[in-house]
């Protein structure tokens, strides 16, 4: 009836369907946060493909890291809606994406824990900055 490869097929494309319908249905605040849940789940997954010496996957796990991260996080910055006083602010996320992703690369290149650590630590900050945000604007706050 079910083979083991048409459930995990079909599990994956109900995951799909579900994050598909998490970003349809996603305020501009909450798909930011669904971006740093994929970082962290990528390097989540990195670390692990780390640990069993499993290079391919933890070079893929990576690079899906480091494209959420300056594909996304990273381009979504606009100094022009910040405006002047928080242009500065801006820019300075901007350089902290792009010495995270500078950690990804070692962490890739140099098979090194802690510089995939330390990326993983800088994002749970900021995401957990951007998270205190949303609960403080959040309707009824």
């Amino acid at each position: 009836m079910y083979t083991h490869h048409s459930y995990r097929s079909g599990a994956g494309a109900y995951a799909r369907v579900g994050i598909e319908s998490s970003v349809m249905s996603a305020s501009p605040h909450q798909l930011i946060v669904l971006l740093f849940d994929g970082a962290k789940t990528a390097i989540g997954m990195a670390r692990h493909h780390m640990a069993q010496n499993e290079i391919q996957a933890r070079g893929n796990a990576i690079s899906k890291a480091i494209n959420i991260v300056d594909n996304g996080l990273r381009a979504s910055l606009d100094a022009k809606a910040a405006g002047a006083e928080a242009a500065k602010l801006v820019e300075n996320l901007s350089a902290l994406y792009t010495y995270i992703v500078q950690r990804l690369l070692q962490a890739n290149l140099r098979n090194d824990a802690a510089a995939l650590d330390e990326a993983d630590t800088l994002l749970d900050s900021i995401a957990s900055a951007w998270r205190e945000i949303g609960a403080a604007t959040a309707p009824g706050n």
